[in-house]
């Protein structure tokens, strides 16, 4: 019997979890499988890391699923620090170099290819950008850096660059640790995964909560002081002192080694794949995770959306259709949710931009509503913003920004965007209520009724 060849480049989410998948169905005598992940740690959770830095979670071991040690008890060959710098698609190999190895380069073949190679944080070429004290925060180096840093420093003054989830996460964790925070973003409000009207509500919020955050501001450049670390960020018409600087301006997808391999990529320069998670265009080779687009359920197009919920999936689809079985990933809503100390924010479906981009005629609903029983103690305010197809009544997509329980809920939303349900029938879900959970009708339902009567008076 010959053993097949998997490799698998990129040991986190995605990767490890085909490589265990595939480990599942066939043994190591039926199927070698051979991991390289360039990092010092393997099967963690990125999205921990805001909560390891501000000091609400243990880190970084706490943050590990799984070890090296532990994939490799499974017959899982996992080669840390080492980097895949070529694959030759032609011979079936990858060439890697060792990095704490004297920079040793080797070619491993395989017969099964799987590329899980996430993303890298947004860094523009400005001046002082790669000063000392500046940082991207992606991996766990990435957060041990950043903490090293905090530690280190003597003042208490930090600047975020970006206000998206990274961005807004890491403001909080900052704050946490006593800095104080300045947020700087380029777009109208932060939080450009909500509509504007929406990220409003986001702003208010966290210039309540002391974190000032200044929109609609270009940054220019990274000042250093005489030791070459980062003292102030400028934009266009200020400056802001800084005694760190961290970058939340998003991700890309990493695939330098497909676009060199000539595989082909989507707008977003994530690569394409079938339901299958298998590279289009290819039999034998796979991508998933943070370096891939998907297949959005409802406009209907690809989008790069880098969540480890997709990347787990992905992996699992992976490590199925290489071990021998068959199983696919349908596609995504595009649903996250996120927190600014007690601001519980989340969308899921298009926005506005979005179902334009798609050439889709919609109408919207924003309600205010209680996330409780308004007599009940505790009861917050929440803003849910729906919007629905107009000939339709589709729904297209849901936005909620509020504090504790608002966040959640958009679930309820996500089920009826992957149903392809209209707003009217959302009225009519039968969804839990008692005071000290929801009013009797439920915010997500008071956005459908309000939808469904927009919809009516659209009359088309």
């Amino acid at each position: 019997m010959t053993t097949e060849r998997l490799v698998i480049v990129g040991g986190d989410a995605a990767g490890m979890a085909a490589a265990s998948q595939a480990r599942r169905l066939r043994t190591s005598d039926e199927l070698a499988i051979t991991a390289f992940e360039r990092g010092h740690f393997t099967s963690y959770s990125a999205c921990g890391i805001p909560y390891w830095v501000g000091g609400e979670v243990d880190g970084p071991e706490a943050l590990i699923a799984r070890t090296a040690a532990e994939h490799r008890a499974r017959d899982i060959d996992l080669r840390m620090r080492t980097e895949v710098t070529e694959l030759d698609l032609d011979r079936g190999r990858v060439r890697t170099r060792e990095l704490d190895d004297g920079g040793r380069e080797t070619w491993t073949g395989f017969d099964k290819l799987v590329l899980a190679t996430g993303a890298r944080p947004r860094r523009p070429r400005l001046p002082g950008i790669d000063a000392p004290g500046v940082h991207g925060v992606q991996t766990l180096d990435d957060g041990q850096a950043l903490l090293d840093t905090l530690e280190a420093s003597a003042g208490r003054r930090a600047v975020v660059v970006g206000a998206g989830y990274i961005g807004v996460e890491m403001a909080e964790a900052l704050t946490h640790r006593g800095y104080d925070v300045t947020v700087l973003e380029r777009t109208a409000q932060p939080m450009s995964t909500l509509d504007p009207d929406m990220g409003a509500l986001v702003h208010d919020a966290m210039c309540a909560m002391g974190i000032e955050t200044v929109c609609g501001t270009t940054v220019t450049g990274v000042l250093t002081g005489a030791d070459r670390r980062a003292r102030a960020v400028t934009t266009e018409d200020a400056e802001y002192p800084a005694d760190v600087v961290v970058l939340g301006m998003g991700v890309s997808p990493e695939t330098a080694l497909a676009r060199a391999a000539g595989l082909p990529l989507g707008e977003s320069g994530g690569l394409l794949t079938d339901l299958a998670m298998r590279v289009r265009g290819q039999d034998h080779i796979w991508a998933g995770g943070d370096c891939v687009e998907v297949w959005d359920l409802v406009s209907g197009r690809t989008r790069h959306i880098a969540l480890g919920t997709h990347a787990n999936k992905h992996g699992q689809v992976i490590g199925t259709n290489a071990g021998g079985g068959y199983a696919t990933f349908p596609g995504v809503v595009g649903t996250a949710v996120s927190k600014v100390c007690d601001l519980e924010i989340a969308r899921t479906g298009l926005l506005e931009r979005h179902a334009e981009a798609a050439g889709l005629r919609f109408v919207t609903a924003t309600v205010e509503a209680t996330s409780r029983a308004g007599y009940y103690p505790g009861a917050r305010p929440m803003h849910v913003k729906m919007l629905a197809e107009r000939r339709t009544g589709r729904l297209l997509g849901v936005q909620i920004v509020g504090r504790e329980g608002a966040g959640k809920r958009v679930d309820v939303a996500a089920v009826a965007l992957t149903a392809g349900m209209t707003v009217e029938q959302m009225t009519a879900l039968d969804l839990g209520y008692a005071p000290p959970f929801s009013p009797v009708w439920d915010p997500v339902l008071v956005a459908a009724r309000k939808a469904t009567r927009a919809v009516r008076e659209a009359g088309d």
